[in-house]
């Protein structure tokens, strides 16, 4: 089932809760229909990996999807994290706003 995805790829967003909880990452991949978003240098695990023509063997550390709902936007002006709000400007742009400061996210 689709997610309504507030946040996009690009985005710098905050864990809020789990054992990641307060780590800071640039979110590099959204994945709309499971819910999920993958965020850089955060929820990191290990792969082992066979040997290949391309690549070499061996235990690869990489990003795991988080749910959408365990990470928050973190605000452009106070650097905390935030709930996400849609407003229309007077040029007819719909844009995404910070509600705790009323900042546009989207230029």
């Amino acid at each position: 089932m689709a997610v309504k995805m507030r946040v996009r790829k690009g985005d710098k967003v905050v864990v809020i809760c789990g054992r990641e909880n307060g780590k800071r990452g640039e979110v590099l991949k959204v994945f709309p229909q499971d819910g999920r978003v993958l965020v850089q240098g955060v929820n990191m695990v290990k792969r082992h990996s066979r040997p290949t023509s391309s690549s070499a063997g061996g235990i690869i550390e990489k990003e795991a999807p988080l749910h959408v709902s365990n990470v928050a936007l973190v605000d452009p002006k106070s650097d905390r994290a935030t709930r996400v709000g849609y407003r229309r400007l007077e040029d007819g742009r719909k844009v995404r706003f910070a509600k705790r400061s009323g900042e546009v996210i989207d230029v």
